[in-house]
């Protein structure tokens, strides 16, 4: 028999539709706000950079949160990071980033409307046959709520994936601060704002993307419930072509 997903982790048909489309240039994901007549098309997919994961254990969360910076600054203990369950082999994967374009006006101006769908960390290039959510270590899933998604909040917008073995040393530049505010740091800047960290002794990396409020994390697993990809997304926006 082939996988199936446990039902209480099991994406909704609306948003397996989202995570293959968001997936899939040249389909459309959606119509642009409050203009039905004018489609979100996806565009492509971008390579963003490759990610080192030495332990194959991931973390899928916000490098830092702004409630924790007192604790960063007198160098207490903060919480943990979200960590997935799921593991995976240990070695070096793609980071993508689905785009795509739906064209506004604003007060007169033009927009191209660009933005990025989802993030996904590709583990292979395997077909993915379903998507369920993906469980950090400590949640529970006899308390969520009926309706309710796990996820991971961010107060900058921003996500990342990152070696769950090398999270201390990876985040702690973000996690630097003065007098309440960030230090400058040593990273790579990618495309759209995005940031990559590199630790060469220990072989691992952190790379952060944009994640409105924070994000929900999916499993696109293939027919046999391998992990094809980890995906997030910040919400199921727009509306079916």
């Amino acid at each position: 028999m082939g996988w199936s997903a446990d039902a209480r982790l099991a994406a909704t048909p609306e948003e397996a539709w989202y995570l293959n489309t968001a997936f899939t240039p040249g389909l459309q994901l959606g119509t642009v706000y409050d203009d039905p007549t004018t489609p979100v098309m996806v565009t492509g997919i971008e390579e963003l950079t490759r990610i080192r994961v030495p332990s194959g254990r991931i973390v899928v969360d916000a490098p830092f949160h702004d409630a924790e910076i007192w604790e960063y600054e007198r160098g207490e203990p903060t919480q943990p990071p979200r960590e997935l369950v799921q593991q995976v082999r240990p070695g070096t994967y793609p980071v993508e980033l689905a785009w795509t374009a739906g064209p506004y006006e604003f007060f007169g101006e033009q927009f191209d409307g660009v933005a990025c769908a989802a993030t996904r960390l590709v583990i292979s290039d395997d077909a993915v046959a379903g998507w369920e959510m993906g469980l950090a270590v400590g949640d529970d899933m006899d308390r969520l709520p009926p309706g309710e998604q796990f996820r991971f909040f961010s107060d900058a917008n921003v996500g990342c994936f990152a070696d769950a073995s090398a999270w201390t040393t990876l985040a702690a530049p973000f996690r630097t601060f003065v007098d309440g505010r960030p230090v400058e740091r040593d990273t790579q800047m990618l495309s759209d704002g995005c940031e990559r960290l590199s630790d060469d002794t220990l072989g691992a990396d952190l790379v952060t993307f944009t994640a409105e409020s924070g994000g929900v994390v999916w499993l696109g697993r293939t027919a046999t419930g391998d992990v094809a990809c980890i995906a997030v997304t910040s919400g199921m926006p727009g509306a079916k072509a």
